[in-house]
């Protein structure tokens, strides 16, 4: 089989011809190409079990955890289920292309820096803030809630939903799905005065207001979260449409 592989920033695609592909994912052949054929192919990981998001890279056209994903789902993946464009280089024929995650600044081969999409993260202050009148003993939560808030409690910061949202790099500032599910979440959080000023923070054109409901951001999620959700109950809050009887 051929591997594709953009390097030095995509200004040039190496091929690779690799043969023991059965039962191995995506980051297992690039080790492959790394230690038998081409010792200076460069790529993040860490984990290698998709907790980490250090390996998110782009699969033809698909943006994908690496260590998650075989060897064997990417040739079976059909046109439709590509979320973003690949390059203009052209797949190799009945082979796999694989490029670093779009949308993001290339450091190297398929090394990117996520600075951009930490940036905009920060901005809305994802870290809990306890309320200043706790309750005597704990802070009770129904189980309706509970499974409510986990929901979104899952990312993992692998920046795969930046890569695939249509509205990144067309809405200056827009802090992106994840930054915006993980801002949600924390509203959720009984710990948090439960009020609509923790939802003010994207209260605004480029913030909850700039999703276009795309829904590729829960598409590609390696864990299932769903920052469209997230996206339009936080609407749903600010405009006073949510029944609380």
């Amino acid at each position: 089989m051929i591997i594709r592989v953009a390097r030095d920033k995509g200004e040039r695609y190496d091929d690779y011809n690799v043969d023991n592909i059965n039962g191995i994912t995506i980051l297992d052949l690039l080790f492959q190409i790394q230690e038998d054929i081409d010792p200076t192919l460069t790529f993040r990981y860490s984990c290698r079990g998709a907790v980490c998001g250090s390996c998110a890279i782009l699969v033809n056209g698909i943006p994908v955890l690496a260590c998650k994903t075989p060897v064997s789902r990417v040739r079976d993946m059909e046109s439709g289920d590509r979320v973003t464009l690949p390059s203009e280089n052209e797949f190799p024929d009945g082979g796999i292309l694989v490029e670093p995650i779009p949308k993001l600044p290339v450091i190297k081969d398929l090394v990117v820096d996520w600075e951009p999409f930490f940036k905009e993260y920060r901005k809305l202050e994802p870290v809990l803030k306890i309320d200043k009148n706790p309750p005597d003993k704990e802070y009770l939560m129904g189980k309706d809630d509970k499974r409510e808030l986990e929901k979104y409690t899952n990312c993992i910061l692998c920046a795969l939903c930046w890569s695939a949202c249509p509205v990144i790099g067309n809405v200056e500032g827009y802090p992106g799905p994840a930054a915006l599910a993980k801002l949600f979440r924390f509203y959720l959080d009984p710990r948090e005065p439960n009020n609509i000023k923790r939802l003010s923070f994207a209260d605004k054109d480029n913030g909850w207001w700039a999703c276009d409901f795309h829904k590729n951001c829960k598409a590609v999620c390696p864990k299932g979260v769903p920052p469209n959700l997230a996206i339009g109950k936080a609407r749903k809050e600010l405009k006073g449409e949510v029944d609380r009887k």
